[in-house]
Order: structure tokens, then sequence, then C-alpha cells
């Protein structure tokens, strides 16, 4: 996933709305007037929303007459969660670093004898 692509994505689901419906389409297709339902929003803002994660390629529609189902694609998940999980490695691998630090600054500290019975 480029990084245009993966700021698109997280730029999509950084609006609950988007994020409610993307929610809602993991549990499966729904037309646009059903995922609208829920939200107290014109039907042409509920359109606005779906173009926004349409154009992240979080959803797609197939071309023809209304009504037609949206469909979440969640392949898009696996490649956030590669790129996530690239930089959480590296996280854990510093605080790793930073607990074996304080690890021997606390093991340097205590006074001779200390532990010794």
């Amino acid at each position: 996933m480029s990084a245009d692509s993966l700021s698109r994505v997280f730029a999509a689901l950084a609006d609950p709305t988007r994020r409610d419906m993307v929610a809602r389409l993991s549990d499966g297709d729904a037309t646009v007037n059903q995922l609208a339902e829920p939200y107290r929003m014109s039907l042409q803002a509920v359109y606005k929303h779906l173009r926004v994660l349409e154009e992240a390629g979080l959803v797609t529609r197939p071309p023809g007459p209304q009504p037609r189902a949206v469909h979440l694609e969640a392949e898009v998940f696996d490649r956030m969660n590669d790129w996530i999980e690239r930089y959480r490695g590296r996280a854990e691998r510093r605080f790793s670093r930073l607990d074996a630090v304080l690890e021997a600054m606390r093991t340097d500290e205590k006074p001779e004898g200390e532990g010794q019975q």
C-alpha cells in the first residue's frame, strides 16, 4: 500500500460516521438507503461519506441502476494491519531496550549488601 493510499484510508477513517459505516458493512453488504437509516443527515451527505470511503478504496459499489449494494473491501484492512505491525515491532524493540536499561539502572542503584543475609 503506497503512502498516498494509506493516507487516504486513515483520513477516511478519521470521521466517526465513516468508521460506523465501515463497522456496519463488516457484517455484510448494504444499500445506501440501509446505510443511511441510523443517521440524521440527508441522503446526499451519506453519498459524500461513501465517496470518501470509495476514493480510499475501503468500499466499492458495482455499476448499474439503484439500489446497488455497498461492499467493504476487507483486504485494505490487511494492508493497514501489515503497516501497523511493522511499526509496532519497532516500538516493541525500543521498549525492550528501554526496559533493559531501566533494569540495569535499578540493579546499579541497590546499596551494597542489599538482598544478602
